[in-house]
């Protein structure tokens, strides 16, 4: 039996539709956190105790640490889930870029912009 190795058309247009839903989730997640982000509403701690006050403008600054980069890992992985459509479009989708075998089907449902066959992931 022969090896294959690309996937079909139908196989593509298959992986493209769930790229394509994982970026619109993505990319709303990505609205959410820059909203987060950029809220500078006061939370009305201006009638309390200064070292309250300190605590809560601490806590305000650390949450908004994390939202940044929740922020910058949303956006790599939106590119890299638009790069994905990339290699779709040049029909080199699911190829590993290391062995150069065919990704499992099943790897590509649960990450779909994997460059890595398990194989090579192993390997690292």
């Amino acid at each position: 039996m022969v090896e294959k190795t690309t996937y079909s058309a139908d196989e593509l247009e298959e992986f493209q539709k769930i790229i394509l839903a994982k970026i619109e989730s993505a990319e709303d997640d990505l609205k959410v956190l820059r909203a987060a982000t950029a809220n500078d509403s006061d939370n009305g701690t201006e009638d309390t105790s200064p070292t309250f006050k300190q605590f809560e403008e601490g806590s305000t600054t650390l949450s908004k640490e994390e939202n940044i980069k929740l922020a910058e890992r949303q956006a790599k992985f939106i590119l890299h889930l638009n790069n994905a459509l990339l290699r779709i479009k040049n029909k080199t989708y699911g190829i590993c870029r290391i062995t150069g075998k065919l990704i499992a089907k099943e790897r590509l449902n649960l990450v779909p912009h994997a460059t890595l066959s398990i194989e090579a992931k192993k390997a690292q």
